[in-house]
Formats: C-alpha cells, sequence, structure tokens
C-alpha cells in the first residue's frame, strides 16, 4: 500500500445555500412536471410522447387544473427530469419521483438533468441551420462559466462578445484545410435572402445570429431556472451558480487525474484501474467520467462489459457505481441480457440501497453460479492460481459435487477453461481430478 495524497473535498462558493435550500429551489422549479408526472404514472395509458396524446392532454389539464400549453412543457420536463419511465403506451414513476419528497440529492440530480437539457426545453428560433445552433449549445458553458466567476449580472453585450469569441473558434478548430495563399474560399450557394446561410455569410449578420442565438440561450437557461434575466443583462440563480461550479470541479477532478487515464479508452483505462485499490481507482474512474458526457461514458463502459474479458466485466460495474443515477435506465436495460444480468442485478440492489454485502440475495441461484463462474474467468484470466482455489468459497452450493453439477448446467462461455485452471490449482488429487471431470464432461456435452 502506498500514501497518496488526496484532494480535499471541494467547498462551493461563498454564499451558495446549503444543499437542502438549493433542493427546495429545484422542487420549486420541477413542481408543474412533479404533479404530471404523479397524474401519468397513475393513470392508465397516458400517452408516450410529446406533446400528449391529445385525450391525455385535455385529462391532465382538468385534473390539474392547468393549461394545455403548462401541461405539455410539464410533461416534458417531467421525462427530461428521470421522473416518469416511458414504457411502451404507459407511464411509469421514474426512481426520482419515488425518491422526491425524502432525498434532497435526488432532487437536485433531477434538478441538473433538466438543467443539461435546457436546449431541449426551451425550442430554437426558426429557420436557423442545425451547425449553428448546435455550434451556440457548445458555446453557452464559456458563457455560463463567465456568469458564474463574476457572482453578479453580467451585461448581454459582453456575454455576446464572448459567445462570438466561442464560436469563431470552434469554427477555427473544425476547419481542415486551412487557405492558403491564392486560394480563396468557395463561393456560398446562392439561396433566397434572409436564409440561416445568407445570414451568417457576412460578419454583420453573423453578429446578428450570434445575437438572436444568445438570446435564445439564455431564455432557454432561465426556463429551466438557472439565471434570471434584466435589462440587457443576465445572472445566475443560486441553483445555476450551484450547477456551474459543480461543473467546473469536474473538469478540475479530470485534469488532475492521478494515474493519467483520462484520454484513454474505457478499456484501457479499467485495465489501468486493475490493479489499483478501491479508493484510487475511484478517482481514477471520476476523473475518466468528468471529461465525457455521462451518455457516451456509460455506453462505452457497457460496450466493454459485454465483452469477453471478465475483469474489465466487473471493473466496468465498478465504474458505473461511481456514475450512480444517471446510468440507472442503461443498467436496467441490460437485466435482459444473460452475460450482464447479474451485474446489472447487483448494480440495481445497491443503488436502491440495500447494503451491498446483502445484494446478493438478489440473485436466483442459476444467476449466482453464473457470476461465481465469470468471476473465476476473470481470476483465471488475471489473477493468483491461490486466488481461484480461494474462490470456491465463495459459491452458494454447499459441496463440490453441487457446485460441479450447477456449473455444467449454468452454460457459461467460459466453464470448461475455469474448471481446467482450477483442476490445475487446486492441490488435492481427488477434488482436482472431479474437476478435471467436470471439464471433460461439459467440453464433449456429455452428463
Amino acid at each position: 500500500m502506498t500514501n497518496r495524497r488526496t484532494r480535499p473535498a471541494p467547498r462551493p462558493p461563498e454564499g451558495t445555500p446549503p444543499r437542502a435550500e438549493l433542493a427546495r429551489q429545484a422542487r420549486a422549479v420541477l413542481a408543474d412536471a412533479v404533479r404530471i408526472a404523479h397524474w401519468a404514472a397513475g393513470t392508465p395509458g397516458p400517452g408516450t410522447a410529446t406533446p400528449l396524446a391529445a385525450h391525455a392532454l385535455e385529462r391532465a389539464a382538468t385534473a390539474l387544473e392547468l393549461s394545455p400549453a403548462q401541461v405539455r412543457a410539464g410533461w416534458d420536463r417531467a421525462r427530461l427530469a428521470g421522473l416518469v419511465e416511458l414504457h411502451g403506451d404507459t407511464a411509469r414513476p421514474g426512481w426520482r419521483l419515488r425518491a422526491w419528497d425524502r432525498d434532497d440529492s435526488a432532487v437536485l440530480r433531477g434538478w441538473v438533468a433538466l438543467f443539461d437539457a435546457w436546449s431541449l426545453v426551451h425550442a430554437a428560433p426558426a429557420g436557423i441551420e442545425a451547425g449553428a445552433v448546435a455550434e451556440a449549445v457548445e458555446a453557452v458553458p464559456q458563457v455560463l462559466s463567465l456568469l458564474q466567476l463574476s457572482a453578479g449580472p453580467v451585461t448581454v453585450p459582453a456575454l455576446l462578445d464572448l459567445l462570438g469569441q466561442r464560436v469563431a473558434e470552434l469554427q477555427e478548430e473544425r476547419c481542415e484545410v486551412p487557405l492558403g495563399p491564392g486560394r480563396t474560399a468557395p463561393a456560398a450557394p446562392a439561396g433566397p435572402a434572409g436564409t440561416a446561410a445568407d445570414r451568417a455569410a457576412g460578419p454583420a449578420r453573423s453578429a446578428d445570429l450570434n445575437a438572436l442565438l444568445l438570446d435564445w440561450a439564455l431564455e432557454g437557461l432561465a426556463a429551466v431556472g438557472a439565471l434570471t434575466l434584466g435589462q440587457g443583462h443576465a445572472t445566475l440563480t443560486p441553483l445555476g451558480n450551484w450547477a456551474v461550479w459543480v461543473k467546473l470541479e469536474q473538469i478540475c477532478v479530470a485534469a488532475q487525474s492521478p494515474a493519467g487515464n483520462i484520454e484513454q479508452s474505457a478499456a484501457d483505462m479499467l485495465l489501468g484501474c486493475a490493479r489499483l485499490t478501491p479508493g484510487p481507482a475511484r478517482d481514477e474512474y471520476r476523473a475518466w467520467l468528468a471529461a465525457r458526457t455521462v451518455g457516451s461514458a456509460v455506453a462505452e463502459l457497457l460496450a466493454v462489459a459485454r465483452g469477453e474479458d471478465a475483469l474489465l466485466r466487473g471493473l466496468a460495474f465498478e465504474a458505473l457505481r461511481v456514475v450512480g443515477a444517471p446510468a440507472e435506465p442503461e443498467v436496467r436495460a441490460v437485466l435482459a441480457e444473460p452475460s450482464l444480468r447479474p451485474y446489472a442485478l447487483l448494480w440495481l440492489a445497491e443503488y436502491e440501497g440495500n447494503d451491498p454485502d446483502d445484494a446478493q440475495d438478489v440473485l436466483s441461484r442459476e444467476e449466482s453460479t453464473w457470476l461465481w463462474v465469470d468471476t473465476a474467468a476473470a481470476v483465471a484470466d488475471h489473477g493468483e492460481t491461490g486466488l481461484l482455489v480461494r474462490h470456491l468459497d465463495s459459491a452458494v452450493q454447499g459441496t463440490v459435487p453441487a457446485l460441479l453439477d450447477e456449473v455444467r448446467a449454468v452454460g457459461h462461455p467460459r466453464t470448461v477453461q475455469v474448471l481446467v485452471a482450477l483442476a490445475a490449482a487446486h492441490p488435492d488429487p481427488a477434488l482436482a481430478k472431479a474437476v478435471r471431470r467436470a471439464a471433460f464432461q461439459v467440453h464433449t456435452g456429455g452428463a
């Protein structure tokens, strides 16, 4: 064991309200969404898309005494904040809705999910090409950083100047063939006056487009409760200030990855963490995750988990434990995959509050046996022979003959290799012979 310096827990900026107060504000922002989520979860077939089915929209508006527009907006927010889950034609309560009144962390995570989706909450102006909208969305974190660092109102012209600079940087970064001496840019395609392409053609029109997109972004962020708009200026709310600080801290964590795995693929990162003790490994997972969007990171980890390396499968779910709530829908979705189901069941049991020592109770006998073989495969591939022998003690079966009977029946693709490795490692000749016989029977398809 080596002594490692740990980064002290960061403290939010002075004046940031306590988490309980931030959660109260988040509940206020999402109050209509919570009401609609409760209504939808308790109503058969309330509709599955945005906008709600017409008949459901009318029923919800009447029952909740809201306008149809308020219902539609609240439904969108409920879905984006994870308050409802759609299963076919049925809306079910999400885990956050169930925890809403008692778990401040669940509330804040739900609000942050909405904050991250601000560009979906507030539709972009019509007639602007998707590329220009995407550049504005990518530039908004710089705008938010300026608002957070200013700790007060910032004028719209200052924000517009920063947005324009950041958009120009993004465009320059994407320009793969710089113009050299004697070369000219290709002519823009002809089009009707007033189109998005025409608006972006010259400096003045580009500035006009940026101004339009900045107004849209500020209105969208205000709509989710991240900032307030005054006459010619914008100010982060306490919730917005806290959220931007959290994201800046994540970037700092990513920049201080102790083992330097940030730029690695998920598989290489997990292999780099395989020899670390749990605490330092979690630091690496957090740093790697902070440098990526949650969706892409979870997808990459699950792709690794589907591979043939059982060690990486287990480590991928350890990293998903660090992701926490945002990974819950994707983890639940892999329950139908036999190779991932035991890991997913354990992940969900711990996520829902079960003691890790008791989480094994959620597995069936077959699932426990499958997991035993998979873990044995990881040990055989990456561990020491002594570990493989000791792994026998973790089997749910009380005797080796019973274990061998169930291992043969469970159908794990690595069964033969595991049994051969165990037979070679075990010091008891009689037991080793029985294990070799079982391996031969699996290999030949005998009983």
